[in-house]
C-alpha cells in the first residue's frame, strides 16, 4: 500500500474519514529513503527537475503547476492549498517501524516541510517557486513511491481496525473477517502498539475477544 491511498480511504462501515495509519513494516528498502533525504537535504534542484515529477509554467500571467499528487495543472495558490491538505494527512500516520531513515522522513515532513510550504503559500512569489521544489519533490516521493508491507488502519469513530497484509489493506465487512486470523495478527504486532491502543474496544475483534 502506498501512502497516497491513505488520502482517500474511509471506513467502509461508517464512512468516517480520515482514518489512522499505523505502519509496522515497509517493503521499501532503507537506501530508497536515504536517496530521498539526500536530494532534499542537499537541495539538488537540477536532479529534481530532471525527474520531471513537478511541472510548472506561466499561462496568461498565472503560474500553473502539477505533480504526481495533483495531476492536473492547477493555479499555484490552489495547488498549494491541495498539497497542504495532503500533507495534513501525515498527522494521522504513525511509523512504528525501527527504520531510523523512514522515521526521519516522517519527522521532516511535519517539522520542516509543512511549515515551509505553509509560509510560502502566505506570500506566494511566482519567481521563487524553486525554493520549495525539494519539499514538493520529497512529498511526492514519500506519497507515491514507498510501499507499506504491513500495518493497520484504524477508524477513530467506530473503533474498527483493518490489517494491511502483504501491501494490501484488508477492508472487509465484519461478517467476512476471520476472528482467528485477525487476533493472531494483533498478537504478532502488539509489541508495535501501546496498551492505550490495544485496550480500546477494538472491533470487530480484539485481544480479549472470545
Amino acid at each position: 500500500m502506498k501512502p497516497w491511498l491513505f488520502d482517500i480511504l474511509a471506513c467502509p462501515i461508517d464512512k468516517f474519514f480520515p482514518l489512522e495509519l499505523y505502519i509496522f513494516k515497509f517493503e521499501t528498502k532503507s537506501e530508497v529513503f536515504q536517496s530521498f533525504l539526500e536530494k532534499f537535504e542537499k537541495r539538488m534542484i537540477d536532479e529534481i527537475k530532471n525527474e520531471e515529477i513537478i511541472e510548472y509554467s506561466k499561462e496568461d500571467q498565472i503560474v500553473k503547476i502539477r505533480d504526481n499528487i495533483i495531476l492536473e495543472k492547477t493555479p499555484l495558490n490552489k495547488y498549494l492549498q491541495l498539497i497542504l491538505k495532503s500533507i495534513d494527512e501525515f498527522d494521522n500516520i504513525f511509523d512504528k517501524t525501527n527504520n531510523n531513515l523512514s522515521n526521519k522522513c516522517f519527522q521532516i515532513i511535519n517539522s520542516a516541510i509543512k511549515p515551509k510550504i505553509l509560509d510560502f503559500s502566505k506570500k506566494i512569489n511566482n519567481e521563487k517557486i524553486e525554493e520549495i521544489l525539494p519539499e514538493l519533490y520529497f512529498i511526492n516521493k514519500i506519497k507515491l513511491e514507498i510501499e507499506i508491507e504491513s500495518g493497520l488502519l484504524f477508524c477513530r469513530n467506530c473503533f474498527r481496525w483493518y490489517p494491511i497484509i502483504e501491501n494490501i489493506p484488508q477492508m472487509l465487512p465484519d461478517e467476512y473477517r476471520s476472528q482467528q486470523n485477525e487476533i493472531e495478527f494483533l498478537k504478532t504486532n502488539k509489541n508495535l502498539l501501546d496498551n492505550e491502543f490495544l485496550n480500546q474496544d477494538l472491533r470487530p475483534f480484539n485481544l480479549y475477544s472470545k
